[in-house]
């Protein structure tokens, strides 16, 4: 068998291209902003038209939400970013299972090799990069695993603990906000780490874990259980310390919601070397659900 060139324009297709030159081109934190205004307006009929659209064209099961009445949310983004029935999404009872962050289907589970983490075909990006370059956290992680999950506007939009887990760290990198869909994986160089993103840093029994929350076309802000809308208006990274003598530690336990974006996006779990076993469901392609193990611990980790 021939050895196949995944760098050719066979591979992409004339859409995908012209997809993502489309993005290269449209303003996008100006889109985002706009979208943020018409998510968040309480205007009855503007409010109710949008969340009765969304759930038509996506086929969204309001009878596992927490409010099953769509005319109960204040506004699109109360509706967008609804709670589920605890039922609805059950947690992993295994102690050493790593639990699903997120509703979504599964982009990449691999290794990270040689500081790199693999995108899509012929496509990589850099471990150090996409941690703002965080250059000790980036040697924690190497030859680690990582895992990329991607979420669809029908999905369940809040991000909960994979495992039980101590904040060290935030970082907010500000970035493009390109579409992160399939097409614009293949096409896009260095999408994931070319795109606003929070990187939320943790210790925990598996050693460190990041939990990273990347932003995409009309995701106007994302938000964390510890404070709040994260959107620093610095075009410069920003970086908060949660590893000082403070009062209260923030520490979360598996399962405990950490975040949410407003509007659809990705998720990217790094865990360290010889710390995560991924489950061999966690392919390309595989659908998760919250809270479903995805993975187990290899070893306890020292902190």
């Amino acid at each position: 068998m021939s050895k196949q060139n995944y760098n050719s324009e066979e591979y992409i297709g004339l859409f995908d291209r012209l997809f993502t030159l489309l993005l290269h081109i449209l303003p996008h934190h100006f889109l985002s902003s706009l979208m943020y205004g018409l998510t968040r307006s309480e205007w009855p009929v503007l409010k109710r038209q949008l969340i009765r659209v969304a759930i038509r064209l996506y086929r969204v099961d309001m009878g596992i939400a927490e409010e099953p009445d769509p005319d109960k949310y204040p506004s699109f983004n109360a509706f967008f970013t609804r709670a589920l029935k605890p039922e609805a999404r059950p947690l992993t009872p295994e102690i050493e299972a790593i639990a699903s962050p997120v509703d979504g289907s599964v982009s990449q589970a691999q290794a990270i090799k040689n500081g790199l983490l693999f995108q899509a075909k012929g496509q990589f990006y850099a471990l150090e990069e996409l941690l703002g370059g965080d250059r000790q956290w980036a040697q924690r992680f190497e030859n680690g695993n990582f895992a990329t999950i991607y979420l669809s506007p029908r999905d369940y939009h809040r991000i909960h603990m994979p495992l039980t887990g101590r904040l060290i760290k935030m970082i907010h990198v500000p970035g493009r906000l390109f579409s992160v869909n399939n097409a614009c994986a293949r096409t896009i160089p260095r999408l994931f780490s070319r795109n606003e993103r929070i990187v939320n840093l943790f210790e925990t029994d598996a050693g460190p874990m990041a939990v990273i929350m990347v932003g995409a076309i009309f995701v106007a802000s994302m938000d964390t259980v510890w404070s709040g809308c994260v959107a620093p208006r610095s075009r410069g990274i920003t970086d908060w310390s949660y590893s000082g003598a403070a009062p209260e530690p923030i520490k979360l336990k598996k399962g405990a919601e950490m975040g949410r974006f407003n509007m659809g996006s990705t998720v990217i779990l790094l865990f360290g070397k010889n710390a995560v076993r991924w489950s061999e469901s966690l392919q390309a392609g595989a659908d998760v659900r919250m809270g479903e193990e995805i993975g187990k611990l290899e070893k306890a980790a020292p902190n």
